[in-house]
């Protein structure tokens, strides 16, 4: 780090920055009550909105979007005349999984080969943190420049749209002349990046059903139809033999322009196994960030131990599509659902449920804020300049903002590098990363309020 006041403040608030994570961390705040207690986001909820008062926001409240969960707000007014940002972040988390596999308690931060490890540390409750860092650092070196809004969605991971639609509803709410995502991340550790463009996302359900009952398999296998077995089948052809995504009518052959990701690279950060081939064809970056990719993540079916010699009348399964720019996640839902019910065998009956969907984005890398945020990350990353990249993930309020504010500069950071394996077990966030982005916001919304008055 630099000797720069801004620097020196933030690496004074890290012991800080880590408890507050630790008792953020330890909410339980997956937005699925079928899961975990709603109870659980709802103290989360609270923990963030007492974050924001005791840094003095105004309108501190907890918004009771649409879908039954809450995103909480906050104002900070700055100087008068000053521009207005809007920093971006949500607390709710993806499920633990096998909580078995996790080398430390999911909900509990723990500090291990100098990382912390939890879930949430890196997606997105470290995104929050950093916010209030970067507000911590300024309100010590002589203020916030800039009035600033807070948004923290609490069902980002479901994908449900409940912020989406309150957004519409209330327009003026999140209105802002440069709006900071805190929710994607660095290429890599230690190089400083923007991302450029998100891939939308379709989630479909979809069921089938064969038979009246479940059967015996030596009683009546080999000509009834078995609904798993159909399933089966019915999801190997959402796939070519190479691992190409195949959705009959959807395009998948687009090229990224832009940083690469060279293949051993990217065996090493997602840890293929030795002899295990990649998918797919073209670059890594032309199949993670400019492709559509299906992805079955989660089927029903009985388990291994205790299955019994059935033929089962019933299967389930739920798919995800991740929709690149350039194309229309409605578009992409209607293909694949009418995929899954052109090609269900034997006649098996259908049945297709949305669960959730967002527009893929693709961000303006030359407007004026992202000449304040080089800036900033060249100061906090020495010897580093910004980088640009793609990211396979979704955060499908972008659109929604993009279209309500057409004239804000959207600008994408965060925390989820490949060494923080984001939505897997044992996740964990870098705090030499938390540390140096609290720097560059601190600097780049210090900046940015100077672009403005010049």
């Amino acid at each position: 780090m630099t000797a720069h006041p801004i620097s020196e403040t933030v690496a004074s608030l890290m012991p800080r920055a880590k408890a507050e994570l630790a008792e953020l961390v330890a909410f339980q705040s997956v937005a699925d009550p079928a899961q975990f207690p709603k109870s659980e986001c709802e103290a989360a909820a609270n923990w963030v909105a007492d974050a924001l008062r005791a840094e003095d926001f105004q309108d501190v409240a907890l918004l009771d979007t649409p879908d039954g969960t809450q995103s909480v707000y906050g104002f900070l007014p700055g100087p008068a005349g000053a521009p207005t940002v809007l920093l971006y972040a949500h607390y709710d988390v993806q499920p633990p999984l096998d909580e078995s596999a996790w080398l430390s308690p999911p909900f509990e931060l723990t500090e291990r080969d100098g990382r912390w490890f939890g879930r949430g540390a890196a997606d997105c409750k470290g995104g929050f943190i950093m916010h209030l860092l970067a507000l911590r650092a300024l309100k010590a070196d002589g203020g916030v420049p800039v009035s600033v809004k807070v948004i923290a969605e609490g069902s980002e991971e479901q994908g449900t749209g409940g912020l989406e639609r309150y957004a519409e509803a209330h327009p003026d709410l999140l209105a802002a002349d440069t709006i900071v995502i805190g929710d994607t991340g660095n290429f890599r550790v230690g190089l400083p990046t923007v991302t450029a463009t998100l891939r939308g996302m379709t989630m479909l359900r979809v069921t089938l059903d064969t038979l009246e009952g479940n059967l015996h398999s030596g009683q009546f296998g080999g000509a009834a139809p078995d609904a798993l077995a159909a399933m089966i089948h019915l999801l190997a052809s959402l796939r070519a033999e190479d691992g190409t995504t195949t959705v009959d009518g959807l395009v998948t052959d687009a090229d990224w322009e832009g940083l690469q990701y060279p293949e051993a690279e990217f065996r090493t950060d997602a840890k293929v196994l030795d002899g295990v081939e990649l998918i797919g064809t073209g670059t890594v970056a032309d199949r993670i960030w400019a492709r559509p990719a299906v992805t079955v993540i989660g089927i029903d079916c009985p388990p291994v131990v205790g299955a019994t010699p059935s033929l089962q009348a019933t299967a389930r399964a739920q798919v995800s599509l991740r929709v690149p720019p350039g194309q229309d996640a409605a578009e992409a839902t209607k293909l694949l659902t009418a995929h899954l019910k052109a090609h269900a065998p034997w006649g098996a009956r259908v049945a297709v449920e949305q669960v959730g969907q967002g527009q893929p984005f693709r961000a303006d890398i030359t407007s004026p804020a992202y000449t304040s945020m080089a800036q900033a990350m060249e100061t906090a990353y020495p010897g580093e300049k910004m980088q640009s990249s793609g990211m396979g993930g979704s955060i499908p309020l972008c659109n929604t903002l993009a279209t309500l504010y057409p004239e804000a500069e959207i600008l994408l950071i965060g925390l989820s590098e490949p060494e923080a394996q984001i939505h897997a077990v044992n996740e964990s966030v870098s705090p030499e990363e938390l540390e140096r982005l609290s720097v560059a916001e601190a600097l780049f919304l210090r900046n940015y309020a100077e672009s403005k008055r010049a």
